[in-house]
């Protein structure tokens, strides 16, 4: 995560965003009076969005979590499997 005050951000304003789409890091931009703000790319953000939308319900969150489970435990077979 990089950090720019505002006026490094507006100097610098192409890099300090190409920097946030091109290396999907987050720009904390620090404003006066502790008003600091981020900015992320638009792809980042959907990404968080869908991710809080999926696990607004616990039933959801529940089926995830044991498909998680399900594929882990699928994954560690295969890989006792081929060291034996």
């Amino acid at each position: 995560m990089k950090a720019v005050n505002y006026s490094e951000l507006r100097q610098n304003l192409k890099a300090n965003l190409d920097s946030v789409t091109d290396n999907e890091e987050f720009l904390v931009v620090h404003r006066p009076k502790g008003k600091s703000i981020v900015v992320m790319s638009l792809a980042e953000y959907n990404a968080l969005q869908e991710t809080i939308h999926l696990n607004k319900s616990k039933a959801n969150r529940q089926r995830l979590e044991n498909a998680i489970e399900n594929i882990n435990s699928k994954t560690n077979l295969v890989k006792h499997n081929l060291s034996e």
